[in-house]
C-alpha cells in the first residue's frame, strides 16, 4: 500500500456531518437574497491576472502575496479568484449587463487566497456575495446593510457589531491621503515594516494595520470623517439617517478602510468577537468607480461578501443543533428473486413521492445485516421484500423507532405510509 496522500494544507474537506449547517446557512441567505430581488450568477474560478491587479490594486496584500497565480500552456498569466466583486464586475462588462439596466446579482463558491491558515480564514473558503449596479443613492447602501443584517439574524447570529465609514470620492480621498501622509511621516520611527512600505504608495491600508504596535499611532491618526466633501458627508448622513429610522445599531468607525482598492464613499462590516484576529463575519461597500476602471460605463456600484466558513464557525460554536436529513425508508431485499422487484418497487415510489427519501439495500448480506443498516440509515421504516411478497403483491413493513406490530401492506398502501411520514 502507498503512503497516503493527504490534503493541502489550508484546503479543508467539507464532510456529511458538517453538511446540514452549510446547507441551512446557504439556503437561508439565498432566500433573502431572492427576496430583496438579486438574481443568481455563476461565474469562473479562474481569471487573468490582469484583471485583479487593476482593480484589487498593485499594492495590497491579496495581489502582492497571496494570489495563486499561475501561466497555462500559452503563457497567459491566470489567477484563482481572491474574491468575487471583480468577476461579477467583469461579466456584467463582457456580457451589456449594465445598458440601462439596474441589475442585483449574487453568486457563491470557493475563493482562494495564499495565507497562514487560522480559524476562521483557510486558503480555499467559500463566500456568498451580492452587487448592485447602477443606483447612485445612499438609500441602496442602507438597504443593504439592513439585508445583511436580517441574514445574519436569520442564522441565529445576533451578537454582532456593524461598523460603517464613507471614504469620499477620489477627490476628498486624495486630500486626505496628504494629510495621513504627513502624519505619519512625522512618526516615522514608530512605523513597522508593512506601514513604511506602504506610506507612499497606499497609506489608507496603514489604518487597517493589526499589528498592536501601531494602534496608539493608528488612534491619534486624522479622520477621513473630517476630510469628506459635502456629497460624501451628505451621503453618509443619508446612510444613518434610515438606519436609525430602522432602529439599527452601529459604530461609526473612521479607521474602517476595507482591503481593497475599489472602495468609495459607504463602507461596511460586520464583526464578532468569537473568531479571534479574523473577525470580520459580513463587509462591503461601494465602489463607484470600480466597471469605468475595468473597461465599462461609469457605473455607481455597492456590494458585500459573508464568509460561509465563519458563519458556520458561529453557529456551530454557539451549540445549536441542527437536523441531518436521513431516509424515510429503507428496502431490505431477501433472496434474489426479490432483487430485481425491489428496484422497480423503488423506482416507482420515487416516481410517485418525489420528496421520499429511500435507501435500498446493495451488496446483499443476511436479514440480519440489512436490518443492522436500515437501523443505521436513520430510517424510520424498514420495507422488507421477499419472493412471497413478490408473488402477493404485498411487502412487509416495520416501523424501526417504534415497538409497532410488522404490517402487511399493497403498494399503494405502503405510498400512503410514506407519504405520511414525508409530511412529519
Amino acid at each position: 500500500m502507498g503512503k497516503l496522500i493527504q490534503g493541502i494544507r489550508g484546503f479543508n474537506d467539507i464532510l456529511p456531518d458538517a453538511y446540514p449547517i452549510w446547507r441551512f446557512v446557504e439556503t437561508t441567505l439565498r432566500e433573502i437574497l431572492q427576496a430583496y430581488g438579486y438574481q443568481e450568477i455563476r461565474l469562473p474560478a479562474v481569471e487573468k491576472t490582469v484583471l485583479f491587479a487593476r482593480a484589487i490594486g498593485e499594492v495590497t496584500d491579496i495581489v502582492e502575496k497571496e494570489m495563486y497565480t499561475f501561466a497555462d500552456r500559452n503563457g497567459e498569466s491566470l489567477t484563482l479568484r481572491p474574491e468575487g466583486t471583480v468577476g461579477c464586475v467583469r461579466a456584467c462588462v463582457e456580457h451589456g449587463l449594465l445598458h440601462k439596466h439596474q441589475p442585483r446579482l449574487w453568486y457563491g463558491g470557493a475563493m482562494f487566497r495564499y495565507e497562514r491558515p487560522q480559524k476562521g480564514r483557510y486558503r480555499q473558503f467559500h463566500q456568498i456575495g451580492a452587487e448592485v449596479f447602477g443606483v447612485p443613492g445612499p438609500d441602496v447602501d442602507a438597504e443593504m446593510i439592513l439585508m445583511t443584517g436580517r441574514m445574519l439574524r436569520a442564522l441565529g447570529l445576533a451578537d454582532l457589531e456593524l461598523q460603517i465609514n464613507s471614504l469620499g470620492t477620489a477627490g476628498s480621498r486624495a486630500d486626505y491621503r496628504e494629510r495621513l501622509v504627513g502624519y505619519f511621516r512625522r512618526h516615522h520611527e514608530l512605523l513597522d515594516d508593512d506601514a513604511r512600505r506602504r506610506l507612499d504608495m497606499n497609506p489608507l491600508r496603514i489604518l487597517d494595520s493589526k499589528s498592536q504596535s501601531m494602534q496608539g499611532l493608528i488612534a491619534q491618526a486624522p479622520s477621513i470623517l473630517e476630510h469628506l466633501d459635502e456629497a460624501s458627508r451628505a451621503h453618509i448622513q443619508r446612510v444613518t439617517e434610515i438606519l436609525d429610522a430602522a432602529l439599527v445599531t452601529y459604530t461609526l468607525n473612521p479607521r474602517l478602510v476595507r482591503g481593497l482598492d475599489y472602495y468609495t464613499r459607504t463602507v461596511f462590516e460586520w464583526t464578532s468577537k468569537d473568531l479571534g484576529a479574523q473577525g470580520t463575519v459580513c463587509a462591503g461597500g461601494r465602489y463607484d468607480g470600480l466597471v469605468e476602471q475595468i473597461g465599462g460605463p461609469p457605473t455607481p456600484a455597492i456590494g458585500f461578501a459573508t464568509g460561509i466558513e465563519r458563519l458556520v464557525t458561529l453557529i456551530a460554536e454557539s451549540g445549536r443543533v441542527l437536523p441531518t436529513p436521513t431516509s424515510h425508508a429503507y428496502l431490505v431485499i431477501v433472496g434474489e428473486e426479490a432483487v430485481a422487484p425491489a428496484y422497480r418497487l423503488a423506482e416507482e415510489l420515487r416516481d410517485r413521492l418525489p420528496a421520499l427519501r429511500l435507501q435500498v439495500n446493495s451488496g446483499g448480506g443476511s436479514f440480519k445485516s440489512q436490518f443492522k443498516r436500515a437501523d443505521r440509515s436513520g430510517a424510520r421504516y424498514a420495507i422488507i421484500l421477499a419472493a412471497e411478497e413478490v408473488v402477493a403483491a404485498r411487502v412487509s413493513v416495520k416501523d424501526l423507532r417504534d415497538d409497532a406490530a410488522q404490517l402487511s401492506l399493497s403498494e399503494a398502501e405502503l405510498a400512503a405510509l410514506l407519504a405520511r411520514c414525508i409530511d412529519g
